[in-house]
């Protein structure tokens, strides 16, 4: 087994933000490959959230984003286990980057779970109106629809949606990733935008 140097070590660890010993084992395991070591780490935060995720989050914080110009303004709740980890940095560096993607991105919904029959109703109307004008023929229409309403999830729900400060990633996988940082289960629990003249 090759000797990891603290340099590579540190490099990692300024990456993923992970333990030094998570890193080190990581490193090890891939033979120094920093790339595959980032992944390995991000695979265990998604093992770590999944673990997590029934745990109850009684703790967490209401923080406020103004974007600049001051004509749009989020508020977000964010939850986790402790008040320990409601004061950490990462833990408020991700409700401040939170609140940049919804200024930015304009979410409508919090998850799939959460859109309105009404909303989502009215949307395939409309999807199914496009297709026959299209001249698709009713066989396919259904999962074509099927397919435009798992699209239209990624543009209006916000965990769903790609992360406006990484587009290669969710909102939700970079919420687990968080997760498997700090180790506690974190949920985005409700945001709401404000934006002058609507």
């Amino acid at each position: 087994m090759a000797k990891i140097s603290m340099e590579l070590i540190q490099q990692l660890r300024e990456r993923t933000s992970m333990g030094m010993m998570d890193c080190k084992k990581a490193l090890e395991e891939t033979g120094g490959d920093i790339e595959k070591s980032v992944e390995i780490l991000r695979k265990k935060g998604v093992k770590v959230a999944a673990k997590r995720g029934d745990n109850a989050t009684s703790a967490g914080l209401i923080h406020a984003y103004i974007h600049p110009g001051a004509t749009i303004g989020v508020l977000i709740e964010l939850n986790c286990e402790t008040d320990f980890v409601a004061r950490n940095s990462q833990f408020l560096q991700f409700a401040s980057d939170l609140g940049m993607h919804i200024a930015a991105i304009n979410p409508q919904f919090l998850s799939p779970e959460d859109v309105s029959a009404e909303f989502l109703e009215k949307e395939k109307e409309i999807m199914t109106a496009q297709l026959i004008a299209e001249g698709k023929k009713p066989d396919f229409i259904t999962k074509i629809i099927e397919g435009k309403v798992t699209k239209l999830y990624s543009e209006v729900c916000l965990l769903q949606q790609k992360f406006v400060k990484d587009d290669k990633f969710t909102v939700d996988e970079v919420l687990k990733d968080l997760v498997g940082k700090v180790g506690e289960n974190i949920k985005i629990r409700r945001f709401s935008r404000f934006q002058i003249g609507l």
